[in-house]
């Protein structure tokens, strides 16, 4: 069951693809975890080379580690080749692409039990077109 919120007097709902403006806005992309694993490593090494390791937090290191671990795309390369699988579908709302490549759902009825905004956007031959094309980058990087 989704979790609505309200935020100054605006209802959000993930489910019902309900976010405040900030989400909305053009240029604002959600990012996968594969992209926050690679931002935060480079952060990380960034610190390293200026030699401010004892100034990374813990915070910052279970955030990375999480990232490591759930990060399901591996290379640049890899992850801007997902993402173009999922822009050529125009339909999908951009935390819907986000969830499905995080996720990494086998079917379209797993991906519509997880995305349930996606139950009449898509049908399941096309969405599982598409989770078949990112499926196959993950299986060669």
């Amino acid at each position: 069951m989704a979790q609505i919120v309200e935020k100054d007097g605006v209802e959000e709902d993930a489910a019902e693809l309900k976010f405040p403006p900030e989400f909305d806005k053009d240029g604002c992309d959600a990012l996968l975890i594969s992209e926050v694993f690679l931002l935060l490593d480079h952060r990380r090494k960034q610190g390293e080379q200026k030699e401010e390791i004892e100034d990374i937090s813990e915070v910052f290191v279970k955030t990375i580690d999480y990232c490591r671990r759930l990060s399901r795309f591996k290379t640049r390369d890899t992850i801007r080749s997902v993402r173009a699988i999922f822009s050529a579908c125009s339909i999908l709302h951009k935390f819907e692409v986000a969830q499905l490549v995080n996720l990494c759902p086998e079917n379209a009825e797993e991906a519509k039990a997880l995305v349930p905004s996606l139950e009449s956007k898509i049908d399941d031959e096309e969405l599982e077109g598409l989770l078949r094309e990112m499926h196959t980058k993950k299986s060669f990087q």
